[in-house]
């Protein structure tokens, strides 16, 4: 193979064997037109035989086909081709028959698309194939038989059987060749589509009782090298004079037929006179240019034509046949029937889904790809026209990319914590009557991203302690939630940074980190520290990560653990204060005053006041 490298395209020539061991040198081109790309080849070629360079032809790197995971998607049955990914070469996967693929169609050719994801990229590739001569012109019978009047005048002319040749272009039927003779020349004539006819026109008359019987051969030929053909034998029986051939009434009939048509539905009746009486104005008719299993049979007596087979527009959307009307003196004439098929909404859309991400993230913007799937319709015109659509209150839409492809497209942004996941319906519907359609259901789960901080169920916390406590004693625990899942919804619990009484909150409480749990660090004494007000932070495991605060107030209350102190009289050295008492001191006398306090609080520092210890009760008493 040489290749040249020329504005994006791709040309190479190939000697190609084929399978009669003739030898062809094929042009090959690929050009590459905003993602699409287009190579030629012949039919016939080996599995395995390179098509095109795709990393080349559409500059791609073999990396981005690997990353991409590269693949051919094709609504067709059969996969004529194959990626090479790890080579970026597009290869044929099995042998092409263009005749089987196309028939009569040209130029044959087929289309797919490559497909790349992350991002997804669609890229059409078009491969036409090209005909090779492996047929030879057939013709339906092994022989033609005529009966021709020996009275038939020069110049009379014989319509003959065409042959048939399913190649195209140059290596299709290109000419008949009649066998040397005295009597009879060939003429050719063509249709409006190209399809060639023979016609034998007699140059010398016939004489019956020199020679009753005339052998031919008819031989078409088509245009390869060396060239292909086949052949017919025309036996004609020479008999007694006929004067006039059959006549058309009409040079073209012309009659439509509805596809999926029942075998015997009527289509039209040609019809040709004979101005002869008896036996030579007898005519009969039959078809000239048709290949087997044809869809219509006509009637030799009356040219009744009905439908005997199955009828597919979308393999035929028109049929020309030519019908010859012949009398029993061998004198024949020749007409057109054009036969026009309409097209029934006989198929439904077949929705083929390419690409889909069976997971997309909630924070995936509008116009993100979800999906790309193809929709095709084998009828035409109205009937073959789609429209696809999702349910309305879903977050998506449908837009149109390539010529029967579509992408499924975020609509507006998601939210995992309201939707998780969705049972997505695209349903194709066509425009004929009765409308068609079909659907398909897409799962798509709505992966989490970290967009809810966590949340307390309260704001604020209040809690007490009892002074005195053990090291260690749990006060309380805190909770919050967060609407996220797995990582981005763990929670963590923290102390902010806070000074208490010149000493930083953590010397104080501590909080278990998974449970929220608050235990005290140490134990409080009430006279020293009364309440603490800190700040406890909640944060989820996401990247980055979210959080939310809470307000704790932890209250000291007091307990009984300080004796009263005296104040006044103050005692010095020992435990006894001396107070003088006059003699003549009267009931009532203040003989001193006790003050006493108590660090505590509460009840805990109320102080009452009685003798402890006298030597004569009755002399005093405490008010």
């Amino acid at each position: 193979m040489i290749q040249v490298r020329m504005h994006e395209c791709l040309i190479c020539l190939l000697i190609l064997r084929t399978p009669l061991w003739q030898l062809f040198l094929v042009l090959l081109m690929a050009f590459s037109i905003d993602g699409q790309i287009r190579y030629s080849i012949p039919e016939e070629m080996k599995k395995g035989s390179i098509i095109g360079n795709v990393a080349q032809d559409l500059g791609l790197d073999l990396s981005r086909l690997r990353s991409g995971r590269a693949r051919i998607v094709s609504g067709e049955s059969n996969q004529y081709t194959e990626l090479k990914a790890d080579k970026g070469i597009l290869v044929v996967n099995e042998k092409i028959d263009r005749e089987q693929l196309c028939g009569e169609v040209t130029p044959c050719s087929f289309s797919f698309e490559i497909i790349l994801e992350n991002p997804i990229e669609l890229h059409r590739v078009t491969v036409e194939i090209l005909d090779v001569n492996d047929h030879a012109p057939t013709f339906k019978n092994k022989s033609i038989n005529l009966e021709i009047s020996e009275s038939a005048t020069t110049g009379s002319h014989f319509d003959l059987e065409s042959a048939y040749d399913p190649d195209a272009g140059i290596y299709s039927l290109q000419n008949y060749v009649l066998s040397p003779n005295d009597h009879f020349v060939l003429k050719q004539h063509s249709n409006a589509d190209g399809v060639k006819f023979p016609v034998m026109i007699l140059q010398k008359s016939l004489d019956r009782e020199l020679n009753p019987h005339v052998s031919l051969k008819l031989i078409a030929v088509d245009g390869g090298t060396p060239q292909r053909s086949g052949t017919v034998n025309i036996e004609i029986n020479v008999l007694d004079a006929n004067d006039n051939p059959p006549k058309f009434s009409q040079l073209v009939y012309k009659a439509v037929v509805m596809e999926n048509a029942p075998i015997g539905t009527y289509i039209t009746t040609v019809n040709a006179s004979d101005a002869d009486s008896g036996s030579d104005g007898l005519v009969t008719y039959s078809f000239s240019n048709v290949k087997r299993n044809f869809a219509f049979v006509i009637d030799s007596f009356s040219g009744r034509i009905t439908v005997v087979g199955s009828i597919d527009y979308e393999k035929d959307k028109k049929f020309e046949i030519r019908v010859i009307a012949k009398d029993q003196g061998g004198l024949t004439d020749a007409t057109k029937v054009t036969i026009d098929v309409l097209d029934a909404n006989d198929n439904a859309p077949v929705i083929s889904i390419m690409s889909f991400s069976n997971t997309v993230s909630e924070d995936a913007p509008p116009g993100t790809t979800v999906g790309v799937f193809n929709v095709k319709d084998a009828d035409s015109d109205r009937n073959g026209q789609i429209k696809c659509s999702v349910e309305s209150n879903f977050p998506f839409k449908i837009q149109s990319s390539l010529t029967d492809y579509y992408n499924l497209l975020l609509d507006s942004y998601l939210d995992r914590e309201t939707t998780p996941e969705y049972n997505i319906t695209i349903t194709a519907m066509d425009h004929g009557s009765p409308l068609l359609s079909s659907s398909a259901v897409l799962y798509l789960k709505v992966s989490d991203v970290n967009d809810n901080p966590p949340i307390f169920e309260n704001p604020n916390y209040s809690a007490v302690i009892i002074e005195n406590n053990n090291p260690g004693l749990s006060v309380f625990s805190m909770s919050a939630r967060d609407s996220d899942r797995n990582q981005n919804a763990k929670i963590s619990y923290f102390l902010e940074d806070t000074v208490v009484g010149g000493s930083p909150v953590s010397s104080y409480v501590s909080i278990n980190s998974e449970s929220g749990v608050i235990q005290a660090v140490r134990s409080f004494d009430y006279e020293q520290i009364k309440q603490l007000v800190f700040t406890v932070r909640a944060q989820d495991g996401g990247s980055p990560p979210l959080s939310s605060n809470a307000t704790v107030k932890i209250l000291i209350h007091d307990q009984n653990d300080n004796p009263p102190q005296v104040l006044y009289p103050v005692q010095t050295g020992g435990s006894m204060v001396a107070e003088m008492v006059p003699r003549s001191a009267d009931v009532g006398y203040l003989v001193t005053k006790v003050v006493a306090v108590d660090v505590d609080s509460g009840q805990n520092a109320w102080l009452s006041y009685k003798l402890q210890k006298a030597t004569d009760r009755a002399l005093f008493e405490v008010g």
